[in-house]
């Protein structure tokens, strides 16, 4: 990455409007249900594998800079269930960030679990494939865990695919590899679902601003 000398100075160039500057995530901003997903993950008697149904919402925020970096993106939340149980099954937030002057593509991960990651990749305005990465160990775009997490289940690599399809759905294939404590191999850890929109997305709040006038 090009460093220019001024790390300080903002562009003066920044659009009130975060949707139509969203690059290739303009087509996962709203609220998004699906009902197909496949969990595969770890026991102690093997690999169990799990159906589940999400909603995911995204929203737009105001653009964000770091000096003259310039992101758009998006605040999302996960929230999936399984059909034989009430509680929830799995629970994430963070952020879809789209960099146009370099086609950088980051996801931040937060679940409630004690587990955090930023995954990365590139892609062009008009990409019909998103991939990103992340991997244990790295201070850029890395993963971290709890203590008990880091013994039991260590998470060595996260890689998110993301495919959008011609009748305005978007699906995923989720792949983790953990090392599981007590196993010589690597387990991949997979979820994958279908997801279709069920609600537009809102304005970003400086938009929103600007509309009224």
């Amino acid at each position: 990455m090009d460093i220019p000398q001024d790390i300080f100075t903002e562009p003066d160039d920044v659009a009130p409007q975060t949707l139509p500057n969203l690059g290739p995530l303009r087509r996962l901003a709203g609220v998004w249900e699906g009902q197909r997903g496949v969990d595969v993950n770890p026991k102690a008697n093997g690999p169990e594998q799990r159906d589940y149904y999400e909603r995911i919402e995204m929203q737009p925020i105001d653009a964000q800079t770091n000096g003259p970096q310039l992101f758009y993106g998006l605040r999302y939340h996960v929230h999936i269930n399984t059909h034989e149980e009430q509680i929830a099954f799995h629970d994430q937030v963070g952020y879809w960030l789209w960099e146009p002057a370099t086609g950088l593509i980051l996801q931040t991960v937060a679940i409630p679990r004690g587990q955090v990651a930023i995954a990365s990749g590139h892609a062009d305005p008009d990409s019909r494939k998103l991939v990103l990465t992340a991997e244990r160990g790295q201070t850029e775009y890395g993963i971290c865990s709890t203590t008990f997490l880091e013994l039991a289940f260590r998470t060595d690599s996260y890689r998110l695919e993301v495919e959008f399809h011609d009748d305005g759905s978007w699906s995923y294939i989720s792949d983790t590899m953990l090392m599981v404590r007590g196993r010589d191999t690597a387990f991949r850890h997979r979820d994958h679902n279908r997801l279709t929109k069920i609600a537009e997305p809102d304005l970003n709040p400086w938009a929103k601003i600007v509309a009224a006038g």
